[in-house]
């Protein structure tokens, strides 16, 4: 079983709740390996979608690269940023957010939801396929004895939700339930 709690839950009141769980931290602030399921880690050459041989260092570089804004175009820096840091690209400086273009040099802007889709959740998951099988594996082979607790500090689960962002974890939990039908 593989449960997706906020990160700012106390672990005291979650292993009272799950007194036999494995409480792992995915966000950038996890430690060890765990990190690397942070969409903000650095794995590098993260393919950037629809834009030919481009790559991000981190899947939240992709995200916010590819966010288009009022008062300005996709940002190129922020596929080379590998730092974890001052990755988000926010409305405060940038003006209203009217979507993300479907590729560097695309045309089309995606909203919310199609962006998830189409840029977030697959590059999210390329990661998963591609960066983080040692990761998945251990989650995996202890989810089958354990209770599994992924924090994260989102936990919408729900794509076409847009009240809330997208928890990364449930992504991580739907690859490895994947993964046990196999």
């Amino acid at each position: 079983m593989i449960l997706i709690k906020n990160k700012r839950c106390s672990q005291e009141k979650l292993l009272n709740e799950y007194p036999d769980a494995i409480i792992i931290d995915v966000t950038s602030k996890g430690e060890g390996e765990w990190q690397k399921l942070s969409p903000f880690y650095p794995h590098g050459g993260i393919p950037v979608p629809f834009s030919d041989e481009a790559t991000s260092m981190s899947v939240e570089g992709i995200w916010q690269g590819l966010k288009v804004f009022e008062s300005t175009d996709i940002d190129r820096n922020s596929f080379r940023n590998g730092t974890m840091k001052g990755i988000k690209r926010t409305v405060r400086t940038n003006g209203k957010c009217l979507g993300h273009r479907k590729g560097i040099n695309g045309k089309e802007l995606l909203g919310y939801i199609e962006a998830r889709k189409e840029i977030y959740v697959p590059s999210y998951n390329w990661i998963l396929e591609n960066k983080c099988q040692e990761q998945i594996k251990k989650i995996r082979i202890m989810s089958r004895s354990k209770p599994i607790i992924l924090l994260d500090y989102d936990t919408n689960d729900d794509v076409e939700n847009p009240t809330k962002p997208l928890s990364h974890a449930s992504l991580i939990k739907k690859f490895v339930d994947n993964l046990k039908n196999e």
